[in-house]
Parts: structure tokens; C-alpha cells; sequence
């Protein structure tokens, strides 16, 4: 089920968190069971962990595209966020490409825990629609 009823402030606030896990090295790029075009886009990209923070910490509320409720078993758990910005990347060969980084975040908080942050991406394959553009 896709969410659109997010402000301004509830994505910045978002984006702050994403930078601040980014910086702590809490993201884990999900690399698990079906995705495979999550390894296939940082292969061909060279996405190294410095390239994935400066993606990451160059996220703004335009980028922002929606939330999914987070099913799993039948069971809804947190949200799951959408955005999708448009970066300059080389790939293997050199060539540098505007791409469309789908990427989708399940924000994780254990009791007292800091934020963790599983974070899927790879080439938008889908149309997308953005909140704030």
C-alpha cells in the first residue's frame, strides 16, 4: 500500500536521521534472498561505502517519492520509504550515466537502540511519482 500523507518536516527529519546512520555507519545495503539487482547496480557502479554515504548524505526532501507499509507474513510492521534521485555515476566501463537510484529504506530502532537503517537500491525499473517536486 503506497503513503503519500508525509509533511516537509516528517521527510526532512528522515533525511536527517538517513545522514546521521550514514555517518555512524549504521547502513546495511540489502544484498539477501531476491536482491539481486541491488548487487548487479553496485557492480556496475562501483558503489563502495565513501560512495554510498556521499549518495546518501546528498539526499534531499525532493527526492522523496512515497512510503509502503512494510509487510512481512502477513503482519504490518514500520514503514518502508521511497526515493529516487537522479545522480551522475561512471560505470565499469568509464561512462558516466545519469541514473535513477531507486532506493528504499526500513528504518530500524530496538529499545533504546539508535537507528539502523536496510536500505535496497539499484536502477528505478518502475515509475515513480515525487511528494515535493
Amino acid at each position: 500500500m503506497i503513503l503519500k500523507d508525509y509533511t516537509k518536516e516528517m521527510i526532512t527529519n528522515l533525511i536527517d536521521i538517513i545522514k546521521e546512520c550514514a555517518l555512524q555507519d549504521k547502513i546495511t545495503v540489502s544484498l539477501e534472498g531476491s536482491r539481486v539487482e541491488n548487487l548487479q547496480f553496485i557492480e556496475e557502479y562501483n558503489i563502495n561505502e565513501e560512495k554510498l554515504v556521499e549518495i546518501l548524505s546528498q539526499l534531499v526532501k525532493e527526492d522523496f517519492c512515497y512510503g509502503l507499509k512494510n509487510m512481512q507474513d502477513g503482519v504490518v510492521h514500520n514503514d518502508l520509504y521511497v526515493f529516487c534521485p537522479v545522480k551522475d555515476l561512471y560505470n565499469i566501463k568509464g561512462e558516466k550515466e545519469s541514473v535513477d537510484i531507486y532506493m528504499r529504506f526500513n528504518m530500524i530502532q530496538s529499545d533504546g537502540e539508535p537507528y539502523r537503517m536496510l536500505v535496497s537500491l539499484h536502477k528505478r525499473n518502475k515509475p515513480i511519482t515525487y511528494i515535493f517536486k
